[in-house]
């Protein structure tokens, strides 16, 4: 298998602040005070959604580069959303500070759909745990 990343939690406290290393930085990750967390950095859920509209912003920006489109300083804004069936919805909008053609729009909508983890998020992940020996 080709490695993609890498990263390494480890709980920093107090309550559920996490030191998060991966690509060489790090990071704090907790849960809100209303869930019992510091607020100390994002909630697991709010990195997945900035890994989400990270690669959206960079996949968007590498397309329009090889178009010769100007999109300008591109936005990515994510909302994650639970029904009462407990089904996931994520609604992505993406905005940008210069006028584009509605062609342009519909390619750069279509390419988001395609990003490498939309495509992941959307296929699943085989998730598997172990215990680390030393």
């Amino acid at each position: 298998m080709k490695r993609i990343a890498t990263a390494l939690v480890t709980r920093t406290g107090p309550d559920y602040a996490q030191s998060v290393t991966t690509g060489g930085f790090e990071l704090l990750s907790d849960e809100p005070v209303a869930a019992g967390g510091g607020n100390a950095g994002p909630a697991p859920y709010g990195l997945v959604l900035a890994g989400l509209g990270s690669c959206t912003a960079i996949t968007l920006k590498m397309y329009a580069d090889r178009k010769g489109w100007d999109i300008g300083t591109m936005q990515v804004s994510l909302t994650l959303e639970q029904d009462a069936a407990g089904s996931i919805h994520i609604a992505r909008m993406l905005a940008t500070d210069v006028a584009l053609e509605d062609a342009q729009w519909d390619k750069l909508i279509e390419i988001a759909g395609k990003t490498p983890v939309t495509k992941t998020l959307q296929a699943g992940a085989t998730i598997t745990a172990a215990r680390a020996r030393s």
